[in-house]
């Protein structure tokens, strides 16, 4: 008892603790990594998409430049967000629980409305450099939106509910395989 010290340990390391616990959450249910990939270089385009058209010191026709920017502001702030939401822990916290739905809507709205606003853009500029470099931005932000969406219908329409059997079977129109009660329906 000479031996002993006068001061013990009171408390011990928890591996699980909560300091510990990853922050990023890739690949999780709903971004694996090549998608969450693909959202990093859609936040990129659409930035620099953005910065192009922000650049831009004169305009003969406006409406079309500041259509323009209102879609690559919007969607790169949007965007950012959703990834930030998606490849982090935060999506478990939020309370939301259609992420696919979500990110279905978005990317699909983002390609359609960056695909119009370059194609409007292109229509109606003054032909310098900034205004080419930001809309060609503005086409390949919808470029990878749109293989995004393909991405996303290749793991299945989300829309698309299934309904769950009794025995835990899936039938996409909602209808059971089997009867229930079949017994039941055979002695009457």
């Amino acid at each position: 008892m000479a031996d002993a010290p006068v001061y013990n340990k009171t408390t011990t390391a928890n591996p699980h603790n909560s300091s510990s616990a990853k922050f990023l959450d890739v690949p999780n249910d709903h971004l694996d990594v090549t998608r969450a990939a693909i959202k990093v270089v859609e936040v990129v385009l659409s930035f620099v998409a953005f910065i192009c058209e922000e650049v831009i010191q004169t305009c003969v026709s406006c409406g079309a430049l500041y259509f323009f920017e209102f879609v690559s502001c919007t969607v790169f702030l949007f965007c950012l967000l959703l990834l930030v939401l998606l490849a982090t822990t935060f999506h478990k916290k939020v309370g939301i629980t259609c992420w696919r739905q979500i990110d279905f809507f978005f990317t699909l709205l983002a390609a359609v409305f960056f695909l119009i606003a370059s194609i409007v853009f292109a229509a109606n500029n003054e032909g310098s450099e900034l205004e080419k470099t930001a809309i060609a931005f503005g086409f390949l932000s919808a470029f990878v939106f749109l293989i995004d969406f393909g991405l996303i219908m290749r793991k299945g329409n989300p829309l698309k509910k299934s309904q769950e059997t009794p025995d835990g079977t899936t039938n996409q129109d909602g209808t059971e395989k089997e009867p229930m009660n079949t017994t039941e329906n055979e002695n009457v």
